[in-house]
Parts: structure tokens; sequence; C-alpha cells
């Protein structure tokens, strides 16, 4: 169990930082986190003896983090961790898109704060996928296969763009990627009737591969 409480406030601490909270409350879930998945006790076995008592007597474990193992405990959910994924549920497909374009929360918030990125901008359309997958996770998988999809195609996308792919997302196939061979530059070509290589010279000359395979390189090739 203490993996799973350790995993819940590692998410809640990932949320608040999305949030924009205090530093102090996040890095107090990713201290007790990381106290409970070093701990070698379970929690369940030291509040089965003790109670909330012999929570907070785990060192580096508050009272609301105490609370919090409790209410897990008892009720298997965390009541808290579920009220900050809905209030940032808008803000985790923001994040999660401009993550699948390689920008991290950090350099998202600096862009926004320059008015490099209008976050604005994103709020509706981050709505409205929301609302047509259903789940933070269908909408989530939803924006990864649109952006392995546009991405191996050297595409821009936008959230807009898995609207309009919506009905063939489980056809979306990245762009196969195609290597050739090439020796010094030059492409080459195998003759399947004489199991041979040759390398094609710049005047357009098939010349009989002689060195060793090895040195072949293979290449992609838009």
């Amino acid at each position: 169990m203490n993996q799973e409480i350790a995993q819940i406030f590692n998410d809640m601490a990932g949320l608040l930082e999305i949030k924009g909270d205090s530093a102090f409350r996040i890095n107090a879930y990713k201290k007790a986190a990381y106290i409970l998945n070093s701990l070698q006790t379970d929690v369940s076995q030291i509040y089965k003896e003790k109670g909330l008592k012999g929570l907070k007597e785990i060192k580096g474990i508050g009272e609301g983090s105490a609370k919090r193992i409790e209410e897990y405990i008892k009720k298997s959910k965390i009541k808290d961790f579920e009220k900050l994924q809905e209030e940032t549920a808008i803000r985790q497909i923001i994040t999660h898109f401009f993550k699948s374009k390689g920008l991290s929360l950090q350099e998202l918030k600096e862009n926004a704060k320059k008015r490099k990125i209008i976050y604005s901008r994103y709020t509706k359309p981050a709505k409205q996928l929301l609302e047509l997958a259903g789940s933070m996770e269908a909408a989530k998988q939803a924006i990864d296969k649109v952006a392995v999809w546009a991405n191996s195609r050297k595409l821009d996308y936008t959230i807009e763009t898995v609207f309009k792919k919506w009905l063939e997302l489980d056809r979306l196939k990245p762009k196969e990627i195609v290597k050739k061979p090439f020796y010094l530059g030059d492409p080459m070509v195998y003759q399947q009737a004489r199991k041979k290589w040759f390398v094609i010279s710049k005047q357009g000359e098939w010349l009989e591969f002689a060195d060793k395979e090895s040195k072949i390189e293979w290449k992609t090739k838009d």
C-alpha cells in the first residue's frame, strides 16, 4: 500500500505544480511520497496497530499527510486528490498537449508569462476535447496518437487537430521510417538475381560493391 499512496502523493505534487501552487505544499507531498517509498513497514499495518497516532510518528510525515494516508486506508481514495484532478483537468490537457510538442511545464509557464503562448487560447478546445473523450486518460491518449502521427510526417498539429481526426484515431499510423543503403555517400542497390550489392555512382554507373558489408550506411531518406 505504501507505493500506492506514494504515487498519489507524487501525482498530487504534479497537479499542484500545474495549478501553480506554493513550493512548500508541492515539496511536502514529494517528501511524503519519498518517505513512504522508503518505509519498510506497510502503513496499513502501522495504522492497524497504532491508528492515526502511529502514522504521525513516522519521521517526516506531517499531520495532513497522516490524515490522507488514514483516509486512503479506510476508503481506498483521497478526496483532496480527486478534487485536485477535477480542478486542474483543463490545465492537465493543455500541459499534456505542449508536452507532446516537447515543451516542459516550466517552459510552458515561462512562455505564457512572456506572452509567447496565450494560455487562454487553449482552454476552450481543451475543455471540448475532455468532453469529447469522456475521461482525462482518453483525451491524453488521443493527443499522443495525433502527435506521433503528425510528427512522423513533420506536420504541425493543434488540439483542434484531435477533433478533426477523432473518428479515425485508431487508423492513424506513424509514417514508416524507411532506411536506404549508402556507401561513401552514394546510394546502393541489392540485385537479388546475382546476390550482390552495387553502388550507384554520381554518373549513374552501377559499380559492384567490393568492401565489407559493415561499411554500408543505412540512412533515412525522405
